[in-house]
């Protein structure tokens, strides 16, 4: 007669089943196709998400300035090259991210589905590199889950990262390449320096010199990892354990090659850093203390951090701007209690740091990664930004997965049912599915300049910047009434330079030519330097007669700016109109050695040269106005009359 369990044993029983279901997962999933399925999920849900993306064109915000009238990326000799590496063009130093954006042009020219793809390849790519990161880590912070639970977990982490919607901006604005392309790199030198301190001390030199090679590369797209060398010290401490014992130990002498190899990184990183604070004044948008005041910045940063967090956990009502407030009290009852929740988290996480050691480091991860985009050197328009959590988030996704194993463990230690454990899984496919869904979307939002400043404009309808850009919008749209109403609103909610340039062309288009003079003038006496406004108030003014003083505002545009392509062309028009030819010709020589496509200065061009009889050089420059525009109808006409008279 056989004897009747006891509890323990029952449970032990249990526990040795579940070992066996394991066992048995384990030798599936380790089979070949389990060990890319779970990446080439990864890719292809990703993918998926963001499929919205390759149907935007380009917006009235930068990608008009990067893309169509830029004519120095097009190309990769070594005029461009040596543009790309030497220009601070709009406020950012990017060669390598000029680069790719050069192969962009070469391959599709200015078809906005083309940047778009590429920026999609490359979060792709960035997704899969992240889920090899999320599988070293997790590894090393729970070394007893098999390999299959492992994947499994990194693939959710991976997800986490690449389909939230706070990864939209990044993405599906086309002048965010930066983004995505330093993202690739820094993905790379994780992944290098893992390598290095986890695998054969043989090959350890080689993988830290590619890291480096890589975090070089990063940089080169953007600077947005230049605190990558403080994020590999905290990997040092958790979970890689190389700096242990406590503060008392992690200077000892055996430790000092753990600092030494980061120097290089660390002389890269604050190079970068340099450069990039560089590029922004250069631009005029970095902004002074007296602009923003160190409280400001202060109250700015405590904000940023909790937003981040809180959008990271609700992700709605995201806006593509949230602008910098026109009146900002920093210690304002929403900075007060942004200032108690980053105090309270750090306390209490710095409390349960022996027991939940991984948030700890993710909190110590975001802070470093967003330090450089908190307002400490505030430039542009922005209070925060979707695009800055693009990396600084990356922490909170590797938790995600790692509350995945830990329940995991639950399940199989017996604390937790299997109904439990599934509705957990069960819950964690709903998240991703409904951060695929916001994504899909929100991706969608940056279809076209006017979806883009309508969709800003109903989360924040106080915005100034977004009614100016959505009446610039409703101009091209013949829309002028509406246009003039959107731009007299951004005036008077800050009646910046920006504003009153833009409500100057409003009342131009409507031909309020007095008025928007006014407007224009406004806009100089607060901002001198804004060459767009010289151009436009010089175009005002030739309109009305006022030739001499129209001349002088497209002289001083082409002294801010030598490379203005368009006040170059309209300078030589209104010199042709004083019957100053030769400096017309000088004018419209200069456009065509800036932008050698640009049909109308070849056509006036040509049109100074029939009248000084040189038929030949006049015929040339008609040709090659309708070899770039063959339905320019008056480049057609003059080049028949420039041959019927030759053949006279």
């Amino acid at each position: 007669m056989g004897r009747v369990k006891s509890a323990r044993q029952r449970l032990r029983g249990k526990r040795m089943a579940r070992h066996g279901e394991v066992a048995a997962a384990v030798a599936v999933a380790s089979s070949p196709p389990a060990s890319w399925l779970i990446p080439l999920i990864v890719v292809l849900v990703t993918t998926a998400a963001f499929l919205p993306a390759l149907q935007n064109g380009f917006v009235n915000w930068d990608d008009y300035e990067n893309y169509v009238t830029n004519p120095y990326y097009r190309g990769l000799g070594w005029i461009q090259l040596r543009w790309m590496f030497t220009t601070f063009f709009f406020g950012h130093y990017q060669p390598l991210s000029w680069m790719t954006l050069a192969l962009d042009y070469l391959l599709w020219g200015l078809n906005p589905f083309g940047f778009h793809l590429t920026n999609l390849i490359l979060h792709a790519i960035n997704a899969l590199l992240f889920y090899f990161v999320a599988v070293r880590l997790l590894s090393l912070s729970n070394p007893a889950p098999p390999a299959p639970a492992i994947r499994i977990a990194a693939g959710c982490s991976a997800l986490f990262f690449a389909i939230h919607p706070l990864r939209v901006e990044s993405v599906a604005w086309a002048s965010e390449r930066r983004d995505v392309q330093a993202g690739l790199f820094f993905f790379l030198t994780l992944l290098c320096y893992l390598k290095a301190v986890t695998g054969a001390k043989r090959n350890s030199s080689r993988w830290l010199g590619l890291a480096l090679v890589v975090y070089t590369l990063s940089l080169l797209s953007k600077a947005v990892g230049m605190t990558l060398p403080v994020v590999l010290l905290l990997l040092d401490f958790y979970p890689l354990t190389r700096l242990s014992g406590g503060p008392g130990k992690w200077f000892a002498p055996e430790y000092r090659r753990i600092w030494w190899e980061k120097f290089p990184f660390f002389i890269l990183g604050v190079a970068a850093g340099v450069i990039a604070v560089a590029a922004q004044r250069d631009f005029g948008a970095l902004k002074s203390f007296e602009q923003w005041s160190a409280a400001a910045r202060l109250a700015q940063a405590l904000f940023g951090l909790v937003f981040y967090l809180w959008k990271t956990l609700i992700p709605f009502n995201l806006s593509p701007l949230y602008e910098l407030p026109q009146d900002f009290h920093p210690w304002n009852l929403t900075i007060l209690l942004s200032a108690a929740i980053v105090a309270a988290l750090s306390v209490a996480l710095l409390a349960a740091r022996d027991v939940w050691p991984a948030a700890l480091a993710s909190w110590i991860f975001y802070i470093l990664l967003l330090a450089p985009v908190l307002g400490v050197a505030q430039s542009g328009a922005q209070f925060v930004a979707d695009r800055y959590s693009y990396l600084a988030c990356l922490g909170w996704a590797i938790l995600a997965g790692a509350a995945l194993l830990r329940c995991r463990h639950a399940w199989i230690d017996g604390k937790i049912g299997k109904r439990s454990y599934l509705l957990t899984i069960g819950t964690a496919a709903l998240i991703l599915i409904a951060l695929g869904v916001l994504t899909w979307r929100h991706a969608r939002v940056w279809h076209d300049s006017e979806k883009l400043w309508r969709h800003v404009l109903s989360v924040v309808p106080e915005s100034s910047f977004a009614h100016s850009n959505l009446g610039t919008v409703l101009l091209e749209h013949n829309e002028f009434e509406e246009a003039l109403a959107h731009a007299r609103e951004a005036a008077r909610l800050r009646p910046d330079a920006n504003a009153h340039q833009n409500l100057g062309v409003a009342l131009a288009a409507i031909g309020s030519a007095d008025e928007a003079m006014e407007h224009y003038r406004d806009a100089l006496r607060i901002d001198p330097r804004r060459a767009d406004t010289h151009f436009n108030l010089a175009a005002v003014l030739f309109s009305v007669g006022k030739l001499d003083e129209a001349i002088e505002h497209y002289r001083e545009a082409l002294r801010i700016d030598p490379d203005y392509v368009e006040a170059h062309y309209n300078l030589g028009g209104a010199l042709i109109a004083a019957g100053k030819l030769d400096e017309a010709m000088e004018q419209y020589s200069d456009a065509l050695r800036i932008d050698p496509d640009f049909a109308p200065a070849h056509n006036n061009l040509g049109n100074i040269l029939l009248q000084r009889g040189r038929l030949d050089d006049a015929i040339v420059h008609f040709q090659a106005a309708l070899r770039i525009n063959p339905d320019f109808v008056e480049a057609r006409h003059n080049l028949e009359v420039t041959l019927a008279r030759r053949g006279r």
